[in-house]
């Protein structure tokens, strides 16, 4: 390695080539006590808040002042069809086409939507597949729907477990094994596109095609996912996803979620849903008929009128992913990521290791340094540095840098401090 890596002028001249530099402007960035901007790596968490966000909100808030009930058809936003002027952006960003995504509810509420429909086991075929330290509001969920058919768990969930005692990686070749071995008695697989402890992507269309080969539907969580990896949806073909919005999207805290159902089952009204009118026909919705005709495709599977001020922040978001480009910041984070490995490799590593993957293709945004003897104290550390990162029970300091507003000097900055924190440590 070129020892200029190990510098700040280095970082600094990276950030000055950075194509995406700019869009750090259009964010919020926190302040310490002393005024100081800080290095803010928890955007796997909360993203920052959009500079635009205000606006947009105070928008709708003149037009509810303005118009009251009126504002529905009268607002710039008319609010009767607020969730539209979201759905061409997060198609983009998530890889589908705009039929097969809305935006609705928050994550839990819609994977519990979507096993409704996904998750239809027989004595046969019950058992659910999720990965190995799953978020635990995604195991709670699907335990839960598995009682709820009367299946137990202990024999109706499969934990697809990392390939060796003591890792977190799980191989292609793993995924296969396990899927052949349950074969046709899975009724759906459900893994997160990427895991939260670890920062391990999984490839959606690989899953997604062995589980189809033996009978399976097909789902993916993308909490970690959507704004963070260069998703294609359509293409890989899942049946559904589900995903928040206040991680890599930026829509502010306990913003709202999305959801996809892929193209095939558009039309597939017979499917078991729980509904509500606002899935109803839009064009018949206000007739109030006491039967229920669905919309084709994602919308379709919407229950309630759309909250507008959390859209209205989730729109400002959006705006910045389509202006930058989902590809272009993927690329970015891949070359992020990489830098920052590069440095804390150069690491004393009887500390730590780090348990993301080294392939760019199996990462995002998120580094996981694993430490080997755990001590929170070395976290508290880095924030009285002025570094926002985010820790995991029991070992894990979870890092990402968001190629929209981290830059490489704050990734050379986690890197010096940390190396400051451990020489001491040491001694």
């Amino acid at each position: 390695m070129d020892a200029k890596i190990l510098t700040e002028s280095y970082a600094i001249s990276l950030d000055q080539a950075d194509e995406l530099k700019h869009f750090r402007s259009k964010f919020h960035i926190p302040k310490t006590k002393e005024g100081n901007d800080y290095r803010y790596f928890c955007g796997n968490s909360l993203g920052l808040q959009p500079i635009q966000a205000r606006q947009l909100i105070d928008k709708e808030l003149d037009d509810w002042a303005r118009y009251g009930v009126l504002g529905h058809e009268l607002a710039t936003h008319p609010w009767v069809k607020y969730h539209e002027f979201l759905t061409e952006y997060m198609a983009e960003i998530v890889g589908a086409k705009p039929l097969e995504v809305v935006i609705m509810n928050t994550l839990s509420v819609n994977l519990h939507l979507m096993m409704v429909s996904f998750y239809r086991p027989t004595p046969k075929r019950h058992k659910i597949l999720i990965e190995y330290s799953a978020f635990p509001s995604d195991r709670y969920a699907v335990e839960s729907q598995i009682k709820f058919h009367g299946f137990d768990p202990a024999s109706s969930l499969i934990i697809l477990t990392p390939d060796q005692e003591g890792s977190s990686y799980i191989s292609k070749d793993n995924i296969r094994q396990t899927i052949e071995k349950h074969g046709d008695t899975i009724a759906l697989i459900l893994i997160g596109s990427v895991n939260y402890y670890s920062g391990q992507s999984y490839p959606i269309s690989y899953i997604t095609e062995l589980g189809h080969k033996h009978g399976a539907l097909v789902g993916f969580d993308l909490a970690h996912g959507a704004g963070n990896l260069h998703l294609k949806l359509h293409d890989d073909g899942p049946d559904f996803a589900v995903w928040c919005s206040y991680k890599y999207l930026n829509s502010g805290p306990g913003g709202l979620a999305g959801c996809f159902v892929h193209e095939r089952h558009s039309n597939s009204f017979d499917i078991p849903r729980f509904a509500g009118w606002w899935g109803h026909d839009k064009v018949n919705r206000f007739k109030m008929s006491p039967e229920l005709r669905l919309m084709p495709g994602a919308e379709g599977w919407q229950l309630s009128n759309p909250p507008i001020l959390p859209m209205a922040s989730l729109l400002a978001s959006l705006e910045i992913f389509h202006e930058a480009g989902i590809e272009s910041l993927h690329r970015k984070s891949q070359q992020m990521s990489h830098y920052l490995i590069q440095l804390l490799n150069t690491l004393d590593q009887k500390w730590f290791r780090i348990i993301s993957p080294v392939d760019p293709n199996e990462r995002g945004c998120q580094v996981s340094i694993q430490l080997k003897h755990p001590d929170k104290s070395i976290y508290h550390q880095l924030d009285q540095k002025g570094i926002i990162a985010d820790w995991r029970e029991p070992d894990v300091i979870r890092v990402a840098a968001v190629p929209l507003y981290n830059t490489y000097a704050d990734i050379f900055y986690l890197y010096s401090s940390l190396k400051t924190i451990l020489e001491n440590y040491e001694s």
